[in-house]
């Protein structure tokens, strides 16, 4: 069980799998409050930098599931690193389905939302592990600025411009699904470029390693298209975000 291997190939010597920035992370760590022994569970962990983190930061204990062996074993490490190898686990798994045995306070998908088949179904995944006041998290692409044409949004690596909605669509479309967005934690293009033109580097020391390997040609290719594609479509054009949500309270009338 693994993720396709470009991607542990580009992003092996990432911390964060998303367009967000240790800065970020702490900004939503403190955003929600996050109290001493509280539960969390992060669907799609990657190397585990949103837990451990915490974890050192915030007292909290959980538990990370993901698919890629490599990243699984960079998580365990850094909770090693951070010293809080006793408040969280990572699990090599596929999140889709998962479900934690107990309930927890913050149940998290942070930028795999994939793994239900989209936000909605998601969604529907992280509220079987939420307990009644838990706060779900939801990582998701939004488009900055929308692309003139189908050819622009696929530069931008989605399949077509109704792939993303702009970013107050996507918090209208969490209140259509019942649920109240109770913060948000945007990325911004300095996020984008640490998630972006970290690869570059990386796929470049690993072609020098690596002049025979089967995906030799697709890294090179991508080593002379990656950084022009990037500066042009998706610094400009993409967004990414993390929301919180909470099930919509609705009020009894007297």
């Amino acid at each position: 069980m693994d993720i396709p291997r470009i991607f542990t190939i580009t992003e092996s010597a990432h911390r964060i799998h998303n367009p967000f920035t240790p800065e970020k992370f702490a900004t939503l760590g403190a955003a929600l409050r996050l109290e001493p022994g509280a539960r969390i569970l992060d669907l799609g962990s990657g190397s585990g930098e949103m837990l451990c983190t915490w974890a050192r930061d915030h007292g909290i204990v959980g538990t990370g599931v993901d698919m890629s062996p490599l990243f699984t074993a960079q998580a365990e490490q850094r909770a090693g690193e951070l010293g809080v190898a006793h408040q969280v686990k990572f699990i090599h798994n596929d999140a889709a389905g998962y479900v934690s045995d107990e309930p927890v306070d913050v149940a998290a998908c942070v930028g795999a939302t994939w793994i239900g088949g989209g936000v909605a179904g998601t969604i529907e995944l992280l509220a079987q592990s939420l307990n009644s006041r838990g706060i779900m998290l939801i990582g998701e692409p939004y488009w900055r600025e929308l692309p003139p044409t189908e050819d622009v949004a696929k530069q931008c690596l989605a399949r077509s411009i109704s792939d993303f909605l702009s970013l107050p669509e996507l918090i209208a479309s969490f209140g259509a699904l019942g649920y109240d967005v109770v913060e948000m934690v945007l990325a911004n293009k300095d996020g984008w470029d640490r998630y972006e033109a970290a690869k570059w580097l990386t796929m470049r020391r690993w072609l020098e390693e690596n002049p025979d390997d089967e995906l030799a040609e697709e890294v090179r290719s991508n080593l002379s298209t990656e950084p022009v594609r990037h500066a042009t479509y998706t610094r400009e054009y993409l967004g990414w975000g993390v929301f919180a949500l909470m099930p919509r309270l609705n009020l009894k009338k007297a």
